[in-house]
């Protein structure tokens, strides 16, 4: 299929609530005790969790990079013509969800992308097809820029495979703790919960929230699933960012239209942030 021509944003209109649907067969993968997490608004960015990282692998071996990125493109390719794909660009670009990018952007001309936790692309199709949509999504808008991608456990061969497809790989582990600076993506597709909260956390201020778009798992099955849970056993509180902020988010579900892209998209969201500047941010407990 020729490449179409990246669409660009119409002017800014309202931001208006939408409610979101239910599903069924969802499982949440229960967050790992860690160290208490400060509660309060404006987190400081511990360098403990800016570790250097680098892939464990020095070696390089260009017949399987070759046969990666044909595996990739294969990928995208598929998608690309794929119903399940065209029902996304059509969600996109409805006037509704389009004045939820445009708010984000606000006055600047492109939104970054970062990818946390896409998984080893090489082993599995499911991180592939995951990859390729935002690589798809990046080449259809215009106001999509550079991205960055972060797994650590990326080969050497993936992240050689991933600059080549013009991602480039984060030479730090964030653990999903990055505070943002400009308008941002987040691709964050079947993320643990703690990684969700990890970036909210380091955002948890209406100036920051508000430069967000996180596309990834429903908040809200989580909160059904995580609350569940906590009513079964012992639970830590280290999601508490991702049960509160549903009370300042708007949810856009994704439709899935065809069973070969159930694994890799079943029960994702866009999650659009719409807050006062000046509000307040009252951690709930639960």
């Amino acid at each position: 299929m020729a490449e179409e021509t990246p669409q660009t944003l119409p002017a800014t209109t309202p931001i208006v609530q939408v409610p979101v649907k239910s599903g069924e067969d969802w499982k949440v993968v229960v967050p790992r005790r860690g160290k208490q997490r400060r509660k309060r608004n404006n987190p400081k960015i511990e360098t403990i969790e800016q570790a250097p990282w680098a892939p464990t692998d020095i070696e390089t071996d260009p017949v399987k990079e070759s046969k990666l990125m044909q595996k990739i493109q294969l990928c995208i390719n598929t998608l690309e013509n794929s119903k399940f794909y065209s029902t996304i660009l059509n969600q996109i670009q409805t006037p509704q969800i389009l004045s939820y990018f445009t708010s984000v952007l606000a006055s600047e001309p492109k939104m970054q992308m970062v990818i946390y936790g896409i998984g080893s692309i090489d082993s599995y199709e499911t991180p592939r097809l995951q990859l390729a949509l935002a690589i798809l999504i990046k080449r259809k808008f215009d106001w999509i820029g550079d991205i960055e991608v972060f797994d650590p456990v990326l080969s050497k061969t993936e992240s050689n495979v991933l600059a080549a497809l013009g991602c480039s790989v984060m030479s730090v582990n964030e653990q999903g703790r990055r505070q943002v600076v400009k308008p941002t993506m987040f691709f964050m597709p079947h993320c643990e919960a703690i990684l969700y909260d990890n970036l909210l956390q380091a955002n948890w201020k209406a100036e920051f929230l508000n430069r967000i778009v996180l596309f990834g798992n429903s908040f809200e099955k989580y909160a059904e699933s995580i609350l569940e849970f906590k009513n079964l056993t012992s639970f830590d509180n280290s999601v508490n960012h991702l049960l509160t902020i549903q009370r300042f988010s708007v949810e856009a579900k994704i439709e899935i239209v065809s069973d070969e892209y159930f694994r890799p998209f079943h029960d994702s969201s866009w999650h659009f942030f719409n807050l006062d500047q000046d509000m307040d941010l009252e951690l709930k407990v639960h």
